[in-house]
């Protein structure tokens, strides 16, 4: 499970971020990263870590979103909350499923204990994750939301047979690429207007969303096709 990796966007509490070290070490993983916290390294992490403390000690600090998943090929998004415009929604289960058969690191992306994931963290991922709850009471704890999808990976963690995969995937830095460069061709085609209001990037990033095992070299083929169709046309 060392392509799995823990994401904590904005923490507010440093006791979160202990016990949600503590609870990543149980079932077998180490790759935390910290999003801009606000308070890190401090005592209450250390505390809430009891023996788990190796964990915090790696962890990387990272000043955004961005930076933590670049390298990822798929990040998951986890909320309670459902989304107008959001990317595909599973559940936490088929998540970890995902995750398993995936040929690169994978990032699972909780948000802040008060205000969850903004939207804009939330779109920088290809799927919105919910841990089935109870509807009329649903909000978990974030180091409780941590050790639920830390269990659902460790439990898909049996060997896989029959699963091969030759071509490298398409890291999170290679698609956001890719949306920057279909975005700048609208624009420089007059498809799309950024001032018309037009949600077109936003159902750019949905489309490419639901192709979970989109590889490098699909990607290159498309900008290559993009910047083909913006050479100027000889006469």
């Amino acid at each position: 499970m060392q392509n799995i990796r823990i994401v904590l966007c904005r923490p507010s509490h440093p006791g979160n971020i202990g016990a949600a070290a503590r609870a990543m070490k149980a079932m077998g993983l180490s790759d935390l990263r910290l999003v801009a916290p606000e308070k890190f390294p401090a005592p209450e992490a250390r505390w809430m870590a009891t023996n788990a403390v190796d964990v915090l000690d790696q962890a990387k600090v990272n000043a955004t979103l961005a930076e933590a998943i670049s390298d990822c090929v798929h990040a998951f998004a986890l909320s309670a909350r459902t989304r107008e415009w959001s990317t595909p929604v599973i559940d936490v289960r088929a998540a970890a499923a995902a995750a398993a058969a995936a040929g690169g690191p994978v990032a699972f992306v909780f948000g802040n204990e008060q205000a969850g994931l903004t939207n804009e963290e939330m779109l920088a991922c290809q799927t919105l994750v919910h841990i089935p709850a109870n509807p009329e009471f649903s909000s978990l704890n974030l180091a409780q939301a941590v050790q639920v999808v830390a269990y659902e990976i460790f439990m898909t963690s049996k060997p896989e047979t029959g699963k091969f995969r030759t071509e490298k995937p398409a890291t999170i830095q290679d698609r956001e690429g890719l949306y920057e460069h279909l975005e700048r061709a609208a624009i420089e085609s007059k498809f799309f207007d950024p001032a018309s209001g037009s949600r077109l990037p936003t159902r750019l990033r949905r489309l490419f969303s639901r192709v979970p095992d989109l590889e490098r070299e699909e990607v290159n083929i498309l900008r290559g096709l993009l910047k083909a169709l913006q050479q100027p046309k000889s006469k």
